[in-house]
């Protein structure tokens, strides 16, 4: 009847940025964020009327490129030392006793799976890899300095 709205068409599917740190470049793990999608059998959350701003901001950063998203290579600069604040803004620090050396960004899209997936495998999400989002960062000095 009214068209008016933020999200007048409603997706099935939506764009994500999955974060990861390494401590030797080679094994990876992901950071978990409170009620953006990540894992699949991760319920999605009810925020109503909270409204998670990290994770709202996440989504918008993934319908953008990354040379474009000035604050998000902020915070990339502020989990690469550990910064407290920004950590407590997460569901989940992979690195609870040394910050990461490096940080990549990946990119997948999100699709809510059928009712008989759901009960099959327990899954609420299905993924599909995209491609990277960033470039490997590794740590560079310069970063603490940066992320004051």
């Amino acid at each position: 009847m009214n068209g008016y709205g933020l999200f007048r068409n409603m997706t099935v599917q939506r764009a994500e940025i999955v974060v990861e740190g390494s401590l030797d470049g080679v094994a990876w793990k992901e950071y978990r964020f409170r009620y953006k999608p990540g894992d699949v059998r991760k319920r999605p959350g009810f925020v109503e009327p909270h409204q998670p701003r990290l994770d709202w901001q996440m989504w918008f950063a993934a319908l953008s490129y990354f040379q474009h998203t000035d604050w998000f290579k902020c915070f990339l600069a502020r989990l690469m030392v550990g910064s407290p604040d920004v950590l407590k803004l997460l569901a989940e620090n992979p690195f609870p006793n040394q910050a990461p050396r490096f940080l990549r960004c990946q990119y997948y899209e999100y699709f809510f799976i059928t009712l008989a997936e759901g009960k099959a495998t327990g899954a609420w999400w299905r993924r599909a890899y995209v491609g990277p989002y960033s470039p490997v960062l590794p740590f560079n000095p310069g970063t603490e300095a940066a992320a004051q």
